[in-house]
Protein backbone atom coordinates (compact mmCIF):
# COMPACT_ATOMS: atom_id res chain seq x y z
CA UNK A 1 0.00 0.00 0.00
CA UNK A 2 1.06 3.80 -0.07
CA UNK A 3 1.54 5.55 2.91
CA UNK A 4 0.00 8.69 3.45
CA UNK A 5 1.64 11.41 5.55
CA UNK A 6 -1.37 12.36 8.19
CA UNK A 7 -0.95 16.10 7.74
CA UNK A 8 -4.60 16.72 8.62
CA UNK A 9 -4.34 14.88 11.65
CA UNK A 10 -1.11 16.98 13.30
CA UNK A 11 -2.97 20.40 11.87
CA UNK A 12 -5.52 19.32 14.01
CA UNK A 13 -4.07 18.86 16.82
CA UNK A 14 -1.72 22.24 16.91
CA UNK A 15 -4.76 24.04 15.69
CA UNK A 16 -7.65 22.59 18.72
CA UNK A 17 -5.68 20.40 20.72
CA UNK A 18 -2.35 21.41 21.92
CA UNK A 19 -2.09 25.13 21.66
CA UNK A 20 -0.13 25.91 18.76
CA UNK A 21 -1.31 29.20 18.90
CA UNK A 22 0.47 30.01 22.13
CA UNK A 23 4.13 29.32 20.90
CA UNK A 24 3.22 31.23 17.25
CA UNK A 25 2.42 33.99 19.75
CA UNK A 26 5.81 34.48 21.22
CA UNK A 27 8.53 36.60 19.57
CA UNK A 28 10.72 34.27 19.12
CA UNK A 29 8.53 32.06 16.82
CA UNK A 30 6.11 34.79 15.55
CA UNK A 31 7.07 33.63 12.06
CA UNK A 32 6.05 30.00 11.97
CA UNK A 33 2.32 31.09 12.81
CA UNK A 34 -0.15 28.41 11.35
CA UNK A 35 -0.20 29.08 7.94
CA UNK A 36 3.47 28.39 7.77
CA UNK A 37 3.07 25.75 9.71
CA UNK A 38 0.46 24.00 7.26
CA UNK A 39 2.73 25.15 4.29
CA UNK A 40 5.49 23.40 6.27
CA UNK A 41 3.67 19.83 6.94
CA UNK A 42 2.20 19.83 3.79
CA UNK A 43 5.61 20.03 2.07
CA UNK A 44 7.21 17.83 4.53
CA UNK A 45 4.29 15.20 3.62
CA UNK A 46 5.19 15.43 0.02
CA UNK A 47 8.17 14.46 0.62
CA UNK A 48 7.23 11.41 2.45
CA UNK A 49 5.11 10.36 0.50
CA UNK A 50 6.72 10.33 -2.70
CA UNK A 51 10.49 10.25 -1.60
CA UNK A 52 11.05 8.05 1.77
CA UNK A 53 7.66 5.67 1.52
CA UNK A 54 9.03 3.65 -1.41
CA UNK A 55 12.30 2.77 0.39
CA UNK A 56 10.53 1.27 3.17
CA UNK A 57 11.17 -1.82 1.98
CA UNK A 58 14.22 -1.37 0.26
CA UNK A 59 15.95 -0.92 4.03
CA UNK A 60 14.44 -4.22 5.18
CA UNK A 61 14.99 -6.27 2.24
CA UNK A 62 18.47 -4.69 1.22
CA UNK A 63 20.42 -4.35 4.64
CA UNK A 64 23.22 -1.98 5.11
CA UNK A 65 26.26 -3.86 5.38
CA UNK A 66 29.84 -3.83 6.05
CA UNK A 67 32.24 -4.23 3.16
CA UNK A 68 36.18 -4.21 3.56
CA UNK A 69 35.53 -1.83 6.50
CA UNK A 70 32.89 0.68 4.48
CA UNK A 71 29.15 1.01 4.91
CA UNK A 72 27.25 0.71 2.55
CA UNK A 73 23.69 1.79 2.57
CA UNK A 74 20.55 0.48 0.81
CA UNK A 75 19.31 1.18 -2.13
CA UNK A 76 17.96 4.35 -2.75
CA UNK A 77 18.90 5.30 0.80
CA UNK A 78 21.46 7.61 -0.43
CA UNK A 79 18.64 9.26 -2.60
CA UNK A 80 16.80 9.80 0.29
CA UNK A 81 19.28 11.65 2.21
CA UNK A 82 19.98 14.22 -0.66
CA UNK A 83 16.21 15.22 -0.25
CA UNK A 84 15.78 15.58 3.52
CA UNK A 85 19.00 17.62 3.29
CA UNK A 86 18.41 19.75 0.36
CA UNK A 87 14.93 20.65 1.72
CA UNK A 88 16.59 21.94 5.07
CA UNK A 89 14.75 19.08 6.76
CA UNK A 90 17.87 18.43 9.18
CA UNK A 91 17.66 21.92 10.58
CA UNK A 92 14.75 23.18 10.89
CA UNK A 93 14.55 23.60 14.68
CA UNK A 94 18.60 24.52 13.97
CA UNK A 95 19.79 28.33 14.78
CA UNK A 96 19.84 30.34 11.55
CA UNK A 97 23.08 32.08 12.50
CA UNK A 98 24.46 28.58 11.33
CA UNK A 99 21.83 27.92 8.24
CA UNK A 100 19.14 27.09 10.23
CA UNK A 101 15.52 27.09 9.86
CA UNK A 102 15.24 28.10 13.44
CA UNK A 103 11.43 26.47 13.38
CA UNK A 104 9.73 25.80 16.59
CA UNK A 105 10.28 22.08 17.89
CA UNK A 106 6.31 21.36 17.58
CA UNK A 107 7.22 21.37 13.85
CA UNK A 108 10.60 19.25 13.94
CA UNK A 109 8.59 16.69 15.95
CA UNK A 110 5.46 16.53 13.42
CA UNK A 111 8.16 16.29 10.71
CA UNK A 112 10.06 13.36 12.44
CA UNK A 113 6.35 11.49 13.58
CA UNK A 114 5.50 11.76 9.66
CA UNK A 115 9.25 10.64 8.44
CA UNK A 116 9.28 8.11 11.16
CA UNK A 117 5.64 6.26 9.50
CA UNK A 118 6.98 6.54 6.05
CA UNK A 119 10.79 5.00 6.74
CA UNK A 120 12.03 4.48 10.18
CA UNK A 121 15.55 3.41 8.97
CA UNK A 122 16.41 5.96 7.38
CA UNK A 123 14.35 8.81 9.60
CA UNK A 124 17.42 7.75 12.24
CA UNK A 125 19.80 9.35 10.61
CA UNK A 126 18.70 13.08 10.82
CA UNK A 127 17.01 12.44 14.02
CA UNK A 128 20.81 11.62 15.63
CA UNK A 129 21.90 14.72 13.50
CA UNK A 130 19.45 16.92 15.10
CA UNK A 131 20.14 15.86 18.60
CA UNK A 132 24.15 16.08 17.59
CA UNK A 133 23.07 19.86 16.32
CA UNK A 134 21.45 21.10 19.52
CA UNK A 135 24.13 19.00 22.07
CA UNK A 136 26.72 21.76 20.20
CA UNK A 137 24.83 24.50 19.77
CA UNK A 138 24.32 24.73 23.76
CA UNK A 139 27.44 23.59 24.95
CA UNK A 140 30.38 24.05 22.45
CA UNK A 141 33.13 26.45 21.45
CA UNK A 142 32.53 28.96 18.84
CA UNK A 143 34.65 27.39 17.11
CA UNK A 144 33.24 24.46 17.11
CA UNK A 145 30.44 26.01 16.16
CA UNK A 146 31.11 27.91 13.57
CA UNK A 147 32.73 24.91 12.28
CA UNK A 148 30.40 22.01 12.45
CA UNK A 149 27.17 23.55 13.06
CA UNK A 150 26.58 24.23 9.20
CA UNK A 151 27.59 21.11 7.77
CA UNK A 152 25.85 19.33 10.21
CA UNK A 153 22.40 21.44 9.72
CA UNK A 154 22.84 21.52 5.59
CA UNK A 155 23.17 17.62 5.73
CA UNK A 156 26.62 17.79 4.48
CA UNK A 157 27.78 15.96 7.48
CA UNK A 158 25.75 13.50 9.64
CA UNK A 159 25.81 13.17 13.73
CA UNK A 160 26.05 10.44 16.29
CA UNK A 161 25.54 9.79 19.88
CA UNK A 162 28.24 7.52 21.23
CA UNK A 163 27.33 6.43 24.99
CA UNK A 164 26.40 2.59 24.98
CA UNK A 165 30.04 0.18 26.20
CA UNK A 166 29.82 -3.61 26.26
CA UNK A 167 29.72 -3.30 29.75
CA UNK A 168 27.81 -0.55 30.39
CA UNK A 169 24.42 -0.41 29.12
CA UNK A 170 21.87 1.91 31.19
CA UNK A 171 24.52 2.29 33.89
CA UNK A 172 26.71 4.69 31.62
CA UNK A 173 28.96 5.73 34.43
CA UNK A 174 30.66 2.44 34.35
CA UNK A 175 31.85 3.21 30.94
CA UNK A 176 35.81 2.77 30.01
CA UNK A 177 36.61 4.81 27.23
CA UNK A 178 39.65 6.96 28.09
CA UNK A 179 40.64 10.46 27.02
CA UNK A 180 44.24 11.67 27.17
CA UNK A 181 44.92 15.29 26.65
CA UNK A 182 47.40 15.64 24.00
CA UNK A 183 48.96 19.19 25.08
CA UNK A 184 47.26 21.06 22.01
CA UNK A 185 43.80 21.38 23.08
CA UNK A 186 42.98 17.96 21.50
CA UNK A 187 42.75 14.90 22.84
CA UNK A 188 43.04 11.03 22.31
CA UNK A 189 40.01 9.01 22.76
CA UNK A 190 40.10 5.25 23.20
CA UNK A 191 37.26 2.59 23.57
CA UNK A 192 34.45 0.87 22.24
CA UNK A 193 30.73 1.49 21.79
CA UNK A 194 28.28 -0.44 20.54
CA UNK A 195 24.68 0.34 19.47
CA UNK A 196 25.61 3.59 17.21
CA UNK A 197 22.84 4.54 15.01
CA UNK A 198 24.09 5.51 11.41
CA UNK A 199 27.80 5.08 12.87
CA UNK A 200 28.76 5.62 9.51
CA UNK A 201 27.64 5.91 5.65
CA UNK A 202 28.35 6.25 1.92
CA UNK A 203 26.36 9.36 1.35
CA UNK A 204 27.90 11.87 3.80
CA UNK A 205 31.31 13.63 3.54
CA UNK A 206 32.26 13.12 6.93
CA UNK A 207 30.18 11.81 10.45
CA UNK A 208 30.79 13.24 13.47
CA UNK A 209 30.79 11.19 16.64
CA UNK A 210 29.88 12.84 19.92
CA UNK A 211 31.85 10.21 22.45
CA UNK A 212 31.72 10.00 26.46
CA UNK A 213 34.92 9.22 27.74
CA UNK A 214 37.07 10.11 31.30
CA UNK A 215 39.60 12.06 31.61
CA UNK A 216 42.52 10.65 33.52
CA UNK A 217 41.86 13.18 36.33
CA UNK A 218 38.12 11.98 36.23
CA UNK A 219 36.22 10.42 39.15
CA UNK A 220 34.51 6.94 38.89
CA UNK A 221 31.00 7.25 37.76
CA UNK A 222 29.06 9.65 36.03
CA UNK A 223 30.25 12.57 37.80
CA UNK A 224 33.83 12.10 36.14
CA UNK A 225 32.77 11.50 32.41
CA UNK A 226 33.36 14.28 29.75
CA UNK A 227 32.24 14.62 26.20
CA UNK A 228 34.21 14.80 22.86
CA UNK A 229 33.54 15.55 19.42
CA UNK A 230 35.25 12.94 17.43
CA UNK A 231 34.82 13.30 13.23
CA UNK A 232 35.70 10.09 11.14
CA UNK A 233 37.54 12.74 9.34
CA UNK A 234 39.88 15.65 11.11
CA UNK A 235 39.01 18.77 8.66
CA UNK A 236 41.65 20.52 7.31
CA UNK A 237 42.35 24.43 7.58
CA UNK A 238 39.64 25.15 4.90
CA UNK A 239 37.07 22.85 7.18
CA UNK A 240 36.68 20.61 4.45
CA UNK A 241 37.60 16.40 5.51
CA UNK A 242 40.93 15.86 5.54
CA UNK A 243 43.02 12.66 6.96
CA UNK A 244 41.44 9.70 8.23
CA UNK A 245 40.69 9.94 12.26
CA UNK A 246 41.88 6.85 14.33
CA UNK A 247 38.70 5.25 14.42
CA UNK A 248 36.79 2.35 12.90
CA UNK A 249 33.64 0.20 12.36
CA UNK A 250 34.18 -3.04 13.78
CA UNK A 251 31.03 -4.47 12.82
CA UNK A 252 27.16 -3.81 12.51
CA UNK A 253 24.81 -5.34 14.65
CA UNK A 254 22.22 -7.97 13.33
CA UNK A 255 19.05 -6.90 14.79
CA UNK A 256 15.72 -8.14 15.04
CA UNK A 257 14.66 -4.88 12.61
CA UNK A 258 15.51 -1.47 11.08
CA UNK A 259 18.01 -2.98 8.75
CA UNK A 260 18.23 -0.37 7.17
CA UNK A 261 20.01 1.66 9.80
CA UNK A 262 23.73 0.77 10.11
CA UNK A 263 24.37 0.16 13.75
CA UNK A 264 27.70 0.30 15.04
CA UNK A 265 30.56 -1.24 16.91
CA UNK A 266 32.93 1.54 16.81
CA UNK A 267 36.22 1.72 17.81
CA UNK A 268 38.37 4.18 18.84
CA UNK A 269 42.29 4.02 18.97
CA UNK A 270 43.83 7.73 20.10
CA UNK A 271 41.10 8.94 17.94
CA UNK A 272 41.71 12.71 17.89
CA UNK A 273 38.35 14.61 19.43
CA UNK A 274 37.21 18.21 20.87
CA UNK A 275 36.12 18.81 24.30
CA UNK A 276 33.00 19.73 24.25
CA UNK A 277 31.53 21.45 27.21
CA UNK A 278 33.44 21.80 30.77
CA UNK A 279 35.72 18.75 31.67
CA UNK A 280 33.85 16.35 33.68
CA UNK A 281 30.83 18.07 32.13
CA UNK A 282 29.86 15.46 30.00
CA UNK A 283 26.55 14.11 31.18
CA UNK A 284 25.30 17.47 31.30
CA UNK A 285 26.25 18.29 27.77
CA UNK A 286 25.16 14.77 26.47
CA UNK A 287 21.35 15.02 28.60
CA UNK A 288 20.82 17.83 25.35
CA UNK A 289 20.81 15.46 22.95
CA UNK A 290 19.53 12.73 24.69
CA UNK A 291 16.38 15.10 25.83
CA UNK A 292 15.87 15.80 22.31
CA UNK A 293 16.13 12.24 21.03
CA UNK A 294 13.71 10.86 24.00
CA UNK A 295 11.48 12.85 22.33
CA UNK A 296 12.04 12.54 18.21
CA UNK A 297 12.49 8.46 19.78
CA UNK A 298 8.63 8.92 20.61
CA UNK A 299 7.56 10.74 17.76
CA UNK A 300 8.84 7.33 16.30
CA UNK A 301 6.93 4.76 17.62
CA UNK A 302 3.72 7.16 16.79
CA UNK A 303 5.08 7.13 13.29
CA UNK A 304 5.67 3.42 13.06
CA UNK A 305 2.22 3.01 14.89
CA UNK A 306 0.74 5.06 12.30
CA UNK A 307 2.56 3.30 9.14
CA UNK A 308 1.24 0.12 10.32
CA UNK A 309 -2.29 1.11 11.20
CA UNK A 310 -2.49 1.93 7.41
CA UNK A 311 -0.85 -0.98 6.59
CA UNK A 312 -3.74 -3.07 8.60
CA UNK A 313 -6.88 -0.40 7.54
CA UNK A 314 -5.97 -1.21 3.78
CA UNK A 315 -5.99 -5.16 4.03
CA UNK A 316 -9.11 -4.72 6.31
CA UNK A 317 -10.58 -3.17 3.58
CA UNK A 318 -9.91 -5.14 1.31
CA UNK A 319 -9.92 -8.76 2.77
CA UNK A 320 -12.96 -10.72 2.73
CA UNK A 321 -13.79 -13.37 5.48
CA UNK A 322 -16.70 -14.59 7.32
CA UNK A 323 -20.56 -13.24 6.77
CA UNK A 324 -21.84 -10.07 8.58
CA UNK A 325 -25.03 -8.26 8.68
CA UNK A 326 -25.50 -5.42 7.54
CA UNK A 327 -21.93 -5.04 5.24
CA UNK A 328 -20.76 -2.54 4.04
CA UNK A 329 -18.04 -3.50 2.20
CA UNK A 330 -18.24 -7.24 2.61
CA UNK A 331 -14.65 -7.40 3.79
CA UNK A 332 -13.17 -7.74 7.37
CA UNK A 333 -13.42 -4.15 8.36
CA UNK A 334 -17.21 -5.49 9.25
CA UNK A 335 -16.50 -7.77 11.99
CA UNK A 336 -17.06 -6.29 15.71
CA UNK A 337 -13.35 -7.44 16.68
CA UNK A 338 -11.89 -6.48 13.83
CA UNK A 339 -13.27 -3.21 14.01
CA UNK A 340 -12.49 -2.55 17.54
CA UNK A 341 -8.59 -2.98 16.72
CA UNK A 342 -8.67 -0.64 13.96
CA UNK A 343 -10.62 2.06 15.85
CA UNK A 344 -8.06 1.48 19.06
CA UNK A 345 -5.39 1.61 16.76
CA UNK A 346 -6.33 5.03 16.16
CA UNK A 347 -7.65 6.76 19.36
CA UNK A 348 -3.81 5.22 20.93
CA UNK A 349 -2.07 7.10 17.93
CA UNK A 350 -4.31 10.01 18.68
CA UNK A 351 -3.45 9.90 21.97
CA UNK A 352 0.60 9.87 21.79
CA UNK A 353 0.04 12.06 19.51
CA UNK A 354 -1.32 14.72 21.30
CA UNK A 355 1.31 14.15 24.16
CA UNK A 356 4.26 14.20 21.88
CA UNK A 357 3.19 17.74 20.49
CA UNK A 358 2.02 19.31 23.70
CA UNK A 359 5.57 18.15 25.13
CA UNK A 360 6.75 20.10 21.89
CA UNK A 361 4.54 23.07 22.56
CA UNK A 362 5.90 23.12 26.27
CA UNK A 363 9.77 22.80 25.07
CA UNK A 364 8.85 25.57 22.33
CA UNK A 365 7.33 27.70 25.20
CA UNK A 366 10.20 27.24 27.74
CA UNK A 367 12.77 28.29 25.21
CA UNK A 368 10.39 30.96 23.96
CA UNK A 369 9.92 32.92 27.17
CA UNK A 370 12.35 30.83 29.61
CA UNK A 371 9.20 30.56 32.25
CA UNK A 372 10.22 27.91 34.61
CA UNK A 373 6.57 26.30 34.63
CA UNK A 374 6.86 25.81 30.94
CA UNK A 375 10.13 24.23 31.36
CA UNK A 376 9.20 21.96 34.25
CA UNK A 377 5.83 21.29 31.75
CA UNK A 378 8.37 19.85 29.43
CA UNK A 379 10.36 18.27 31.94
CA UNK A 380 7.65 16.35 32.86
CA UNK A 381 6.11 15.03 29.60
CA UNK A 382 8.87 13.93 28.06
CA UNK A 383 9.37 10.70 29.66
CA UNK A 384 5.38 9.88 29.15
CA UNK A 385 6.02 10.99 25.68
CA UNK A 386 8.78 8.66 24.97
CA UNK A 387 7.80 5.75 26.66
CA UNK A 388 3.74 5.85 26.26
CA UNK A 389 4.99 6.94 22.29
CA UNK A 390 6.91 3.74 21.76
CA UNK A 391 4.37 1.37 24.09
CA UNK A 392 1.75 2.64 21.17
CA UNK A 393 4.22 2.05 18.52
CA UNK A 394 4.88 -1.61 19.73
CA UNK A 395 1.11 -2.53 20.20
CA UNK A 396 -0.33 -1.17 17.24
CA UNK A 397 1.67 -2.78 15.13
CA UNK A 398 1.16 -5.81 16.70
CA UNK A 399 -2.72 -5.08 16.58
CA UNK A 400 -1.79 -4.42 12.68
CA UNK A 401 -0.25 -8.04 13.19
CA UNK A 402 -3.60 -10.11 14.32
CA UNK A 403 -5.69 -7.40 11.88
CA UNK A 404 -4.00 -9.37 9.21
CA UNK A 405 -4.57 -12.43 10.61
CA UNK A 406 -2.28 -15.39 9.31
CA UNK A 407 -0.93 -13.08 6.46
CA UNK A 408 0.57 -10.91 9.29
CA UNK A 409 3.40 -13.20 9.89
CA UNK A 410 4.25 -13.28 6.10
CA UNK A 411 6.99 -11.44 5.12
CA UNK A 412 5.75 -10.56 1.89
CA UNK A 413 2.74 -8.59 3.05
CA UNK A 414 5.08 -5.98 4.88
CA UNK A 415 2.90 -5.91 8.73
CA UNK A 416 5.43 -7.28 10.70
CA UNK A 417 8.50 -4.85 9.45
CA UNK A 418 6.49 -2.47 11.50
CA UNK A 419 6.59 -4.41 14.67
CA UNK A 420 10.38 -5.77 14.11
CA UNK A 421 11.52 -2.11 13.39
CA UNK A 422 9.64 -0.25 16.19
CA UNK A 423 10.60 -2.76 18.64
CA UNK A 424 13.66 -1.11 19.78
CA UNK A 425 12.13 2.20 20.52
CA UNK A 426 11.37 1.03 23.96
CA UNK A 427 14.71 0.29 24.59
CA UNK A 428 16.84 3.23 23.49
CA UNK A 429 17.40 6.57 24.64
CA UNK A 430 16.62 4.79 28.23
CA UNK A 431 14.40 2.10 28.36
CA UNK A 432 11.01 3.08 29.34
CA UNK A 433 11.11 1.53 32.83
CA UNK A 434 14.27 3.83 33.21
CA UNK A 435 11.45 6.65 32.15
CA UNK A 436 8.83 5.79 34.36
CA UNK A 437 11.50 5.84 37.06
CA UNK A 438 12.65 9.74 36.09
CA UNK A 439 8.66 10.47 35.91
CA UNK A 440 8.08 9.33 39.34
CA UNK A 441 11.71 10.33 41.04
CA UNK A 442 13.34 13.06 39.59
CA UNK A 443 10.24 14.97 38.07
CA UNK A 444 8.54 14.80 41.27
CA UNK A 445 11.32 16.44 43.34
CA UNK A 446 9.30 19.70 43.19
CA UNK A 447 6.75 17.75 45.20
CA UNK A 448 4.15 16.90 42.38
CA UNK A 449 3.79 20.66 41.56
CA UNK A 450 4.22 20.26 37.69
CA UNK A 451 2.18 17.29 37.42
CA UNK A 452 -0.73 18.93 39.80
CA UNK A 453 -0.64 22.40 37.50
CA UNK A 454 -1.14 20.17 34.73
CA UNK A 455 -3.85 17.93 36.66
CA UNK A 456 -5.73 21.51 37.19
CA UNK A 457 -5.76 22.16 33.76
CA UNK A 458 -7.58 18.73 32.97
CA UNK A 459 -9.86 19.46 35.45
CA UNK A 460 -10.62 22.73 34.29
CA UNK A 461 -11.35 21.72 30.83
CA UNK A 462 -13.52 18.82 31.89
CA UNK A 463 -15.27 21.02 34.30
CA UNK A 464 -16.00 23.56 30.94
CA UNK A 465 -17.30 20.39 28.71
CA UNK A 466 -19.66 19.36 31.25
CA UNK A 467 -22.41 21.92 29.89
CA UNK A 468 -21.89 20.50 26.18
CA UNK A 469 -20.61 17.49 26.47
CA UNK A 470 -21.83 15.86 29.74
CA UNK A 471 -21.49 12.23 28.78
CA UNK A 472 -17.37 12.84 28.16
CA UNK A 473 -17.22 15.55 30.70
CA UNK A 474 -17.57 13.54 33.82
CA UNK A 475 -15.55 10.48 33.23
CA UNK A 476 -12.71 12.44 32.38
CA UNK A 477 -12.57 14.44 35.41
CA UNK A 478 -13.63 11.56 37.78
CA UNK A 479 -10.13 10.39 35.95
CA UNK A 480 -8.44 13.24 36.65
CA UNK A 481 -9.35 13.38 40.18
CA UNK A 482 -8.12 9.71 40.85
CA UNK A 483 -4.65 10.76 39.47
CA UNK A 484 -4.41 13.79 41.86
CA UNK A 485 -5.28 11.34 44.70
CA UNK A 486 -2.35 8.60 43.31
CA UNK A 487 0.40 11.35 42.80
CA UNK A 488 -0.55 12.85 46.63
CA UNK A 489 0.18 8.84 47.29
CA UNK A 490 3.39 8.80 45.34
CA UNK A 491 5.29 11.88 46.65
CA UNK A 492 4.44 11.18 49.78
CA UNK A 493 6.26 8.29 49.57
CA UNK A 494 9.79 8.10 51.04
CA UNK A 495 10.93 4.43 49.79
CA UNK A 496 12.25 5.26 46.41
CA UNK A 497 11.19 1.14 46.14
CA UNK A 498 7.52 2.18 46.66
CA UNK A 499 7.53 4.42 44.08
CA UNK A 500 9.70 2.43 41.35
CA UNK A 501 7.64 -0.77 42.18
CA UNK A 502 4.60 1.38 40.48
CA UNK A 503 6.45 3.49 38.07
CA UNK A 504 5.58 2.31 35.30
CA UNK A 505 1.74 1.75 35.77
CA UNK A 506 1.37 5.48 36.81
CA UNK A 507 2.94 6.39 33.38
CA UNK A 508 0.93 4.85 31.54
CA UNK A 509 -1.99 5.78 33.80
CA UNK A 510 -1.11 9.11 33.68
CA UNK A 511 -0.79 8.89 30.16
CA UNK A 512 -4.60 7.18 29.73
CA UNK A 513 -5.70 10.50 31.48
CA UNK A 514 -4.32 12.86 29.42
CA UNK A 515 -5.49 10.81 26.37
CA UNK A 516 -8.87 11.41 27.68
CA UNK A 517 -8.08 14.88 27.98
CA UNK A 518 -7.07 15.69 24.54
CA UNK A 519 -10.04 13.43 23.49
CA UNK A 520 -11.91 15.91 25.17
CA UNK A 521 -10.84 18.89 23.43
CA UNK A 522 -10.80 17.57 20.26
CA UNK A 523 -14.53 16.79 20.92
CA UNK A 524 -15.10 20.13 22.03
CA UNK A 525 -13.26 21.78 18.78
CA UNK A 526 -15.62 19.35 16.51
CA UNK A 527 -18.65 18.00 18.58
CA UNK A 528 -20.64 16.35 15.36
CA UNK A 529 -17.67 14.72 13.50
CA UNK A 530 -15.19 11.26 13.22
CA UNK A 531 -13.24 13.38 15.71
CA UNK A 532 -16.01 13.72 18.87
CA UNK A 533 -16.89 9.55 17.94
CA UNK A 534 -13.33 8.69 18.01
CA UNK A 535 -13.19 10.24 21.83
CA UNK A 536 -16.33 8.78 22.72
CA UNK A 537 -14.47 5.46 21.57
CA UNK A 538 -11.72 6.11 23.84
CA UNK A 539 -13.37 7.95 27.06
CA UNK A 540 -15.42 4.85 27.13
CA UNK A 541 -13.53 1.82 26.60
CA UNK A 542 -9.71 2.72 27.17
CA UNK A 543 -9.93 5.60 29.55
CA UNK A 544 -11.36 2.99 32.53
CA UNK A 545 -7.66 1.24 32.43
CA UNK A 546 -6.63 4.19 34.21
CA UNK A 547 -8.71 2.17 37.48
CA UNK A 548 -6.27 -0.35 36.96
CA UNK A 549 -2.59 1.11 36.33
CA UNK A 550 -3.15 3.88 38.96
CA UNK A 551 -4.68 1.02 41.75
CA UNK A 552 -1.37 -0.41 41.17
CA UNK A 553 0.62 2.23 41.85
CA UNK A 554 -0.77 2.39 45.57
CA UNK A 555 0.10 -0.85 45.85
CA UNK A 556 3.58 0.10 46.32
CA UNK A 557 6.10 -3.01 46.91
CA UNK A 558 4.36 -5.23 49.12
CA UNK A 559 4.64 -8.28 47.71
CA UNK A 560 6.36 -7.39 44.82
CA UNK A 561 9.17 -9.86 46.56
CA UNK A 562 7.61 -12.04 48.08
CA UNK A 563 8.81 -14.57 46.03
CA UNK A 564 12.57 -15.17 46.45
CA UNK A 565 15.06 -15.89 43.45
CA UNK A 566 15.15 -19.73 44.17
CA UNK A 567 11.55 -19.48 44.24
CA UNK A 568 10.84 -17.53 40.92
CA UNK A 569 13.40 -20.34 39.09
CA UNK A 570 10.97 -23.34 40.94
Amino acid sequence: MTYRAPVSDIRFLLDHVVGYDQVAATERFAEADADVAAAILTEAGKLCDEVMAPLQRNGDLEPARLENGVVRTSPGFAEGWAAIAEGGWVGMSGDQDYGGMGLPMTLAAAVNDMMSGACLSLQLAPLMTQGQIEALEHHASDALKELYLPKLISGEWTGTMNLTEPQAGSDVGALASKAEPNGDGTYAITGQKIFISWGDNDFTGNVCHLVLARLPDGVPGTKGISLFLVPKYLPDEAGNPGKANSLKVVSLEHKLGLHGSPTCVMQYDGATGWLVGPEHGGMAAMFTMMNNARLGVGCQGIGAAEGAYQHALAFALERKQGKTAGAETGTIIEHADVRRMVMTMKAEIFTARAIALACAVAIDMGNASDDAEWKSRAALLTPIAKAFGTDIGNEVSQMGLQVHGGMGVIEETGAAQYARDVRVTAIYEGTNGIQAMDLVARKMMDGGDAAMRLIDEMQAQAEKARATLPELAEPVWDATETLRETTEWLVEQSDMTDRFAGAVPYLRGFARVLGGHYHLAAAMAAPDSPRAALARFYIARLLPEHGGQLAHVRAGAEGLFALGVDDLAA
